[in-house]
Formats: C-alpha cells, structure tokens, sequence
C-alpha cells in the first residue's frame, strides 16, 4: 500500500505543478498516469509544440515545460505509479480514500486530486472515405517531432489554436503549408489568427477557405488531397508529402466516470468558488478535467486551481492548525530527506 497526503491522478503540468504548491505546505504527493511517462499530452502529443501563454516565458516547448516542472518539483520527492491506469476509489469510515490500478496497485490518502486532462482520447477523424488507407503513409493526426516535415509540402486542416500554431511553426520548418478550413473564420487565438493571415500575406502559407478535404489519392502513400471550396464548380488535386487534420480530442473519462463524481458534458463538475472540490468531500478535479461557470481550459489556470485546491487540502489533513503563505521569495525549501534545497523558495507559517 502506498502512502501519502495527497494523491493526483494525472502527471501532466497541473498535476506536476500541484506537487510544488503541496510542498510549500510540507504535504507528500503521489501521481498515478496511465501513460509510461510524466507529461500528460505535452509529452505523448506535442513535446515539440511551443506554447505561449505561461507566465514569464515568451514562448516554450511543451516538452521543455514538463521538464522545467520536474526540476521544480524535485526538492519534494514526489512518487509516481506510471503506466497504470486508476481503475476503482473506496472511501473509508474515517473518509481517507483507497483508489487501486487496473495493475492492482493501491494507494492510500485521506485527499484525491483528479488532474487527468482530457482523460484517454483519440483525434477526431474527418469523414473521408479512405483515410485510414493512409495512416502513417502520409497521414498523421498528431504531431511529435516537427522535423519530419522539414522541406515537404504539408497540408493541415483545421480551425481551431492547434491547426493555426502548427501552420505557423511549420512555415519555418515545410517548403509548402497550406492550410484549408471549412469556415473563413477561426475558433483560435486572435493573434494566431493575425500571425497566419500575415505569412499568408508574405507567400509563407497558402490558406484555402472556406474549403475542406474531400479525397485522397496516392499507391503505396499519400501523393495528392482533393480540396473542395464552397462555392467552385471544380475541385482542386494538390500534390502534397503529408495531410494533417487536427480537429480536436474525443475525451473519454474511463473508470474515474463510474466514481459517483457529477458529471458534465465528459468533464467533471467543481465548486469554483472556493477549492474545485467535486460533490464527494475530499475529491477534487483541476485542470482540463473539471468544469464550472467560465471555466478556460488552459494550463496557467490548472496552476491556479492546483494552488487553491493544496490550500484546502491542508485544512483538510490538518483541521486544528492555520497557516500563513506569506510569498515564495525567501528562504529555502527542506526537501523531504531533511536537507535544505535552494529550487523553490517560500515563506509558510504553521500555527496550532
């Protein structure tokens, strides 16, 4: 059995970052993620995608994010169960918690904190009749390592922030990006927006619109897309290296659906005003899984709410004491083994 103070579903960068506001709060952590690495879908989907809204820093890749998180994280020693998916939670008489792997690991806590993201999830697939024909020949619904794409001609369909940063970084990286989307307008970032109507403007990225992928062709692999754009009497063949549809992610809960947690929409409700607790005392939900009135799916409020959900979790585990987080400017961090670290750095007040 394994022991902590609080135990995360999820190792992605809320999940990380809760173990660094725990720490400032001397409360041990313990993360459990299905996937064999830390990370979450900054590791798995896009570890080479930059990301531009973290505080302090202009631009990161989501992979070097992760890392900066882990280093963050080091002076609490936090443990980790990767590679096991959390399969059921029992709540005990004293209203701790049993939560066990589909491997049959268990961990024990008397608080849960659910920071699984989207849950497990698979691209949305455009409707085209033999698309899977050209699966990894061509086609690919996430992007790793942009690299594979330097000097081809690429195609990304799409609208939203993950089809328009991607045409901007591969505009550095492709010979040709074109990008195709159903609608004149687009669902992401007004500055993305700008930055792609600007290389377009600069011959960097071809923009078809409104248009969508209707066919493929190609023998052994890809070789051509066929563009259909409202309001032509003809389609358009291009000979294209690569066809990128980034729609989006089905997110799927798994087990965690079955915990008796309230659910909306495959996301699980919190009380945002005062801790993202759920409707089971001493269960919360931060991140990109949770959802309440104006919630923003992005990673900086995941810190946020880890923030506050540490805060109530330590007057959870220790309801007699009060404490004062003054600011995290002074002083040195004591790791878990005792010695004195100099990453992290806070001023926190336990009185009885």
């Amino acid at each position: 059995m394994i022991e902590t103070d609080i135990l995360i579903i999820g190792a992605g960068p809320t999940g990380l970052f809760a173990v660094f506001e725990a720490g400032l709060l001397k409360l041990k952590c313990h993360l459990i993620d299905a996937l064999p690495q830390v990370g979450g879908q900054c590791s798995e989907i896009y570890p080479k995608k930059p990301i531009y809204d973290i505080p302090g820093f202009p631009e990161v890749l989501a992979g070097d994010l992760v890392t900066n998180l882990m280093a963050q994280i080091k002076p609490f020693q936090p443990g980790f169960t990767l590679g096991e998916r959390a399969q059921t939670i029992e709540k005990l008489q004293d209203g701790s918690f049993i939560v066990t792997t589909n491997k049959g690991t268990k961990h024990h806590a008397p608080i849960v904190a659910i920071a699984g993201g989207l849950g497990s999830f698979e691209p949305r697939k455009p409707l085209i009749e033999n698309l899977a024909k050209f699966e990894d020949k061509g086609i690919a619904y996430i992007i790793k390592d942009p690299e594979v794409y330097r000097n081809k001609s690429v195609v990304i369909a799409g609208g939203g922030d993950s089809a328009l940063d991607w045409s901007i970084f591969l505009a550095d990286v492709a010979e040709e990006v074109t990008l195709v989307h159903r609608r004149n307008e687009f669902r992401g970032a007004l500055d993305s927006v700008e930055k792609v109507q600007q290389l377009k403007n600069e011959g960097r990225i071809n923009l078809v619109t409104p248009a969508e992928i209707v066919g493929l062709q190609g023998e052994d692999k890809l070789e051509a897309v066929v563009i259909k754009k409202t309001g032509a009497t003809t389609d358009t063949i291009l000979e294209v290296d690569n066809f990128i549809p980034l729609f989006g992610l089905s997110p799927k809960l798994g087990p965690i659906g079955d915990w008796g947690l309230e659910i909306e929409r495959n996301a699980i409700k919190v009380d945002n005003t005062l801790d993202y607790q759920t409707n089971i005392p001493g269960i919360y939900a931060i991140g990109d899984v949770n959802t309440y009135p104006g919630k923003l799916k992005l990673i900086l409020c995941g810190f946020h709410e880890a923030t506050l959900m540490c805060q109530s979790a330590y007057q959870k585990i220790f309801p007699d004491k009060k404490y004062v987080m003054k600011y995290t400017t002074v002083g040195g961090v004591q790791g878990f083994d005792g010695s004195k670290k100099e990453a992290p750095k806070a001023v926190v007040k336990a009185i009885d």
